[in-house]
């Protein structure tokens, strides 16, 4: 497995197989509607904000997680280029959450992250499936988005 710059370790600390944690991260409606209140990212896409990590795990639908940083990383601008194209082909049949270190630094802490973009595939059930450090290209992320489906 490669490594970019913004990487600092190879695992978020937990299996996969394990329960994703579930916690409340901020939406775009608890911003108010305001973008800047949930993330650093400049080309935000609505879909990616309305659903907090702790409800899109009661939804029974599987949830992408991706860790990102804009404001100061690359390789987590061009991740979230490419999340928002995929997003178009799965937005009815998985939930799709961008998670901002700045505004949303507990959840970094409960799922481990250390350096981003990172990656976290959940199924229906809530159990972590696929997690990956590092930018991804649009056909690994396709392929293991179907696996859960």
């Amino acid at each position: 497995m490669s490594s970019t710059g913004c990487d600092q370790k190879l695992s978020a600390g937990f299996t996969v197989g394990a329960h994703a944690p579930s916690l409340p991260t901020k939406t775009l409606a608890d911003g108010g509607g305001d973008f800047s209140k949930v993330t650093t990212y400049r080309q935000p896409d609505p879909r990616m904000y309305q659903y907090s990590i702790d409800n899109a795990l009661l939804s029974g639908k599987p949830v992408v997680l991706e860790f990102a940083t804009p404001g100061h990383c690359t390789n987590c601008d061009e991740q979230l280029q490419m999340f928002k194209g995929i997003l178009d082909n799965y937005q009815s049949q998985v939930i799709f959450i961008h998670i901002d270190q700045y505004k949303n630094p507990q959840a970094y802490k409960a799922y481990q992250v250390m350096g981003d973009p990172w990656t976290f595939i959940i199924d229906k059930n809530g159990i972590v499936r696929f997690e990956r450090p590092g930018r991804m290209l649009y056909g690994e992320l396709d392929r293991a988005i179907k696996q859960i489906l």
